[in-house]
């Protein structure tokens, strides 16, 4: 596209407007939100070329965080700097923010209700399917070769037989990967002129950027101490921004095994409720972060009441959780660039990615046992801890729904939204029945 035929660079009105709307309608995930933001940027509005908009996306996948929302905030930083970035980034997440707080509130309240809760049930059978769904999407791409192969298996065994850290098994593959590459192929092309001043760039902004983070952090260490629920879901959530390659699957496994068996601010059907809710609503499949933060600070409230304890959780979750990606983008933009030749940099990724795929193999028959299974038992075997169900408390409704929702992924390519929505209605159809 000459610079003839590109139309006028945005008002700054107009790309509030645009995002606004993108932030109400984002469904679907990562796949469905880029989709959108293409559509809408490069097709429609044509604000980026195609091969810019391909960079900002392989940009935003090194980068720890939800890859869509980076990539919307990269592109109001590319069009009105700072300010354009903030306005994009916010309104990507915040209508679906709202939604989740609103929800929470409602689970809150409303545990124990049996309609809610059988809704919730096909919810989850749904959500199973979903991530089934996304290890084979992701498995296809991804293992290309017996060294990546090796990696998703490792990972898994790591995570589900050994309980090994979340981030040492990501920082282990990163170092496979990074040593794969030829050592003469570290850096292709001139990367050299500016660099200096770029560097001196994002230093100043990471600068700046980290203090702005921590600040709430500090303030609850120091006037409620650093046992208090708000204290502990600060670094919690501060730690999981650092290690969040590889999407909300990869990292939900992470969270939602500290979560319960950790932390124990939840059950682990309750996480499975939470990530269903945020499959039903726009915005990043992260925001279910959110719901647990407003969980496990409404269970443990003083010296606030539980409503006011349980909506300072969520919002100091959406706090540790956004705020580094507005960093990382405002910091690393402008080395875009040269990233893109640095090949071990690549290689590594490569390898974090395919050790994803068995990350998301651990959340799935993590999930598919907590959602099938009534009762799951951890049982130790020194080194190797089994996660053992009882096979008497195997849930037939569910089971059921969770084929059901296999087959309208998998067999009539329903979609997500829409066979979540068959699923809620299956369950409240069956608890109508008196058969769950």
């Amino acid at each position: 596209m000459s610079p003839a035929q590109r139309p006028p660079q945005p008002s700054f009105g107009e790309l509030v407007a645009v995002f606004g709307r993108i932030g109400l309608i984002n469904f679907g995930g990562p796949a469905g939100q880029i989709a959108l933001m293409h559509r809408v940027v490069v097709d429609e509005k044509r604000w980026l070329e195609e091969d810019a908009f391909l960079r900002a996306l392989n940009f935003c996948t090194l980068l720890p965080g939800p890859e869509a929302q980076q990539l919307a905030t990269y592109v109001g930083w590319r069009l009105h700097g700072v300010r354009g970035g903030l306005a994009a980034g916010l309104l990507f997440i915040a209508p679906g923010a709202a939604v989740i707080l609103g929800l929470s509130v409602l689970y809150a309240y409303a545990e124990g209700v049996a309609p809610v809760g059988a809704a919730l049930l096909g919810v989850k059978a749904a959500v199973l399917a979903i991530v089934v769904e996304a290890l084979i999407r992701l498995g296809r791409r991804a293992l290309k070769g017996p060294l990546k192969i090796g990696l998703a298996v490792a990972a898994f065994a790591a995570l589900f037989l050994l309980h090994l850290p979340f981030p040492i098994v990501v920082a282990g593959a990163a170092l496979v990967g990074f040593g794969a590459q030829p050592s003469g192929a570290a850096v292709e092309g001139d990367v050299t002129g500016g660099w200096a001043r770029l560097a001196w760039e994002a230093i100043k902004t990471i600068a700046t950027w980290l203090p702005i983070w921590a600040a709430p952090l500090a303030l609850l260490f120091v006037t409620l101490g650093p046992h208090h629920v708000l204290t502990t879901l600060g670094f919690f959530f501060g730690k999981l921004a650092l290690v969040t390659f590889g999407g909300a699957y990869a990292v939900l496994s992470y969270m939602a095994q500290a979560a319960v068996e950790t932390h124990h601010w939840m059950s682990a059907r309750e996480m499975v409720d939470g990530l269903g809710l945020a499959e039903t609503t726009p915005g990043p499949l992260i925001l279910v972060s959110e719901f647990v933060g407003f969980q496990a600070a409404f269970r443990s409230p003083d010296p606030f009441t539980p409503l006011v304890a349980g909506t300072l959780g969520a919002l100091l979750t959406l706090w540790m959780t956004f705020t580094p990606c507005f960093l990382w983008i405002f910091a690393g933009a402008p080395l875009m660039e040269r990233l893109e030749h640095a090949r071990r940099l690549q290689g590594a990724l490569a390898a974090i990615t395919a050790a994803v795929v068995g990350v998301i193999a651990n959340l799935t028959v993590w999930f598919a046992l907590h959602v099938v299974f009534r009762q799951v038992a951890e049982v130790d075997l020194g080194p190797v801890r089994l996660l053992q169900p009882a096979w008497g408390s195997l849930d037939y409704a569910a089971l059921g729904m969770a084929l059901l929702a296999a087959g309208l992924l998998f067999r009539l390519k329903l979609g997500v939204m829409k066979t979540l929505g068959v699923c809620m209605v299956a369950g409240l159809a069956l608890h109508l029945a008196r058969l769950i």
